[in-house]
């Protein structure tokens, strides 16, 4: 090869050298509005909840039986790590209930018979009945207390009802609410604090393994809040009641409030498995495509709309969701990636109005928020508890004109004046730059008065190990996070940043961003 040639190949390598730097260096330049004058919707102080369940080691799917020791009667609340998470959240919401607590008794006042969880065929989820007793009943609420939980029980609808022949039938007979009320004596002479009890699991609409009428489940609920205003009479320690805990039916859903009429549900539970079965080998895929996460939001909307309609006084919850069912996917949903799923849930919820959002689970299964058998905490649980120590309840209007792969958030932040943005970036290769901009239009429609926000920020970046979106470890601005020595929770510092410069989302991250400066009268 000549000299010349030499030369020119040399300079072709380094022109394309250049380009490809080029190209991965760029970023696709994304305005960002924040409508700041008034909010669109609010949670509760406590939006962020996760389950403990009832389900024992046999609790099998798919050749895998991934739920261990972590089910509420086999559970080590004396573990270190379980009670560090808890604590983290200063006062995290926990609903305790499944699938099985419809066949559960509470051995406690006149019940003469507590009967042995085993495996049974022909039972509700391949179960018998099972037994609480007072002794666990104790642990579990000492454990509550030492963290500073704050408690939904959801209570078994079934007991004294009679199973049709025909399975396709809904049960039917009246609740029996006298082991309820044996319970709640207990649980008051104890001076054990339940903020909501819930009445049954999934018996709505179609029902799961088991179902009710609309209008005898509303009658079994107008029985549940007499109870509980008969127990706790104080109006202001009085725990919520909430219901139906199940899939959104809209006929079952709106004939279940127009029989109870006003002011006995206190929050309307559903609950969203929109990944189907954890089985699923498109499941990877699910979790990062936007169109398909987004097919969900109809179905918040109805339930915000047929709660504005129909029990004003009550909120919307989403009263469990593990996105996959049958316990979530081995491979996925205890992973960084799940978190796009996760996290986008929590920002269209709110959206939505929706004032709890309940993960499954806090422990067990492949979706828990803790690891089932180490107790290390899993993406997720980093990305919930940032949510909860930043994300006010005050939900702001959030557009941009950059690519649907992009999600945006935004709120009053919670403990400090300003705004808190949530960005989500599900592309695996587009790198985002955000210049957010204060949104002042008053009236829809209207010409946009905004001014840009150069303010100072606080930012932190979840991005996960190696690049490896299928990873268990989760980086915070490049530094992973890992419990300390005392295996307590390790501190979630954020990086500083000058306000003049965007926003830089990298692909496959997560980014909340505090904004203290950004001057929203909707947060004044």
């Amino acid at each position: 090869m000549s000299m010349s040639m030499s030369v020119k190949f040399a300079g072709l390598f380094v022109l394309a050298s250049l380009i490809a730097f080029a190209s991965l260096c760029s970023a696709e330049e994304v305005k960002l509005a924040v409508g700041s004058v008034t909010s669109i919707a609010q949670t509760d102080d406590n939006f962020v909840c996760a389950t403990l369940d009832y389900w024992p080691p046999t609790k099998c799917d798919y050749n895998q039986c991934p739920w261990g020791q972590a089910g509420i009667f086999n559970l080590d609340l004396k573990n270190k790590i379980l009670s560090n998470a808890i604590k983290a959240f200063d006062s995290l919401r926990i609903r305790v209930g499944g699938s099985l607590q419809d066949q559960f008794l509470y051995k406690v006042g006149n019940l003469k018979k507590c009967p042995h969880l085993r495996k049974k065929d022909g039972g509700l989820f391949g179960f018998s009945k099972g037994c609480l007793e007072m002794q666990r009943w104790d642990e579990l609420n000492t454990f509550f207390n030492d963290t500073g939980a704050m408690v939904t029980f959801s209570l078994n609808a079934l007991f004294g009802k009679r199973q049709p022949i025909n399975n396709a039938s809904a049960w039917f007979g009246h609740w029996n609410p006298q082991n309820a009320r044996d319970l709640m004596k207990y649980t008051i002479s104890k001076g054990y604090k339940i903020e909501s009890y819930e009445l049954g699991n999934e018996l709505c609409g179609v029902g799961v393994s088991a179902r009710l009428e609309a209008e005898d489940y509303a009658t079994d609920l107008i029985a549940l809040k007499n109870l509980v205003r008969e127990l706790y009479p104080d109006k202001d320690s009085q725990p919520k009641v909430l219901g139906p805990a199940g899939f959104y039916d809209e006929k079952w859903f709106k004939k279940f409030l127009q029989t109870t009429g006003p002011d006995v549900v206190d929050g309307l539970t559903h609950h969203i498995y929109n990944l189907e079965a954890g089985v699923d080998p498109n499941l990877i895929h699910k979790v990062q495509d936007p169109y398909y996460l987004s097919q969900v939001a109809e179905t918040y909307k109805n339930v915000s709309r047929v709660v504005e309609e129909y029990a004003p006084s009550a909120g919307a919850w989403v009263g469990e969701s593990g996105g996959a069912y049958n316990s979530g996917g081995k491979d996925v949903s205890h992973t960084f990636v799940n978190g796009f799923w996760y996290l986008d849930q929590l920002g269209m919820t709110s959206t939505f109005n929706h004032k709890v959002f309940c993960r499954q689970a806090l422990i067990g299964g492949n979706y828990a928020l803790l690891n089932t058998t180490t107790f290390i905490p899993n993406p997720d649980f980093y990305g919930a508890l940032l949510w909860h120590r930043l994300m006010g309840t005050n939900v702001l209007q959030t557009t941009h004109n950059g690519s649907p792969y992009l999600r945006a958030y935004s709120h009053c932040s919670k403990s400090n004046s300003g705004v808190t943005l949530m960005l989500i970036n599900m592309s695996n290769s587009t790198t985002f730059d955000i210049s957010v901009q204060n949104d002042l239009n008053i009236y829809p429609g209207a010409l946009h008065w905004t001014n840009t926000v150069n303010e100072q920020r606080e930012e932190y970046h979840l991005t996960p190990e190696c690049g490896n979106i299928q990873s268990d470890v989760v980086l915070l601005n490049g530094k992973p996070l890992k419990l300390t020595d005392s295996q307590d929770i390790p501190e979630l510092e954020p990086k500083l940043t000058n306000g003049d410069l965007p926003i830089r989302v990298a692909p496959d991250s997560i980014v909340f961003v505090s904004i203290k400066g950004f001057h929203a009268p909707a947060c004044a």
